[in-house]
């Protein structure tokens, strides 16, 4: 393999190695926790900010059971026909349907939580990370938690947010499940809306939830 190609793959291990993350269930603080490397650190080679070596890279297969060929991307195709993508399963009974391959730059998904168990329930466990996150309500009632405010949204509401701040994520819905929709920046990219505003008659605006729109649950 070229040099070029080396330094590509290993530019490109980025998106990867979040992936195997969010898969595993794992923050970065946990991974952080189970293998010794900063969280700080953890975060460069996930943004693209810094190159793993082989002995981190050796380090995080085992943490997340993958593989170095997965991590790199250098895995075979499958010979079989491709299958739509399996939703992903965490440990709160999350389900999570990755809509794009983690290649880099935006990362969309969808988001299912489970109807409450409890009532009320707590608040949502808050993480912070570096990038830029989307998010849109399709059914149900979501609480999210976003530094020191508590935001109720509603189907078709959205925020957006550095993520950064802290921020979690609740089913407020009793009766049912919540499901949303999740556009990711690991490198802090956000939408850019291209739509031209219509002229000479009223226009209709989403009702849009941002972190000044404080709403208690």
């Amino acid at each position: 393999m070229a040099v070029d190609d080396v330094d590509g793959t290993l530019a490109a291990m980025g998106p990867r190695l979040r992936a195997a993350r969010e898969r595993h269930g794992a923050t970065l603080a946990g991974v952080s926790r189970a293998t010794g490397i900063s969280s700080s650190t953890l975060s460069r080679m996930e943004t693209g900010r810094r190159k793993p070596t082989l002995e981190v890279l050796l380090q995080l297969s085992k943490e997340y059971g993958a593989g170095l060929d997965e991590l790199a991307g250098t895995a075979p195709a499958p010979a079989t026909e491709p299958r739509a993508t399996a939703p992903l399963s965490f440990g709160d009974d999350k389900a999570v349907l990755p809509l794009t391959r983690y290649v880099g730059g935006l990362h969309a998904h969808k988001h299912v939580l489970p109807a409450l168990d409890e009532d009320p329930p707590a608040r949502p466990r808050q993480v912070s990370h570096d990038g830029y996150e989307w998010l849109c309500v399709l059914y149900g009632r979501l609480w999210l938690a976003l530094g020191d405010q508590d935001l109720l949204l509603t189907a078709g509401d959205i925020a957006e947010f550095d993520t950064r701040t802290p921020h979690g994520v609740a089913n407020t819905s009793p009766g049912g499940p919540v499901e949303y929709l999740i556009m990711f920046g690991p490198q802090g990219e956000r939408l850019r809306p291209r739509t031209p505003p219509a002229t000479g008659r009223g226009t209709h605006q989403p009702n849009r939830a941002r972190a000044d729109q404080e709403e208690q649950p």
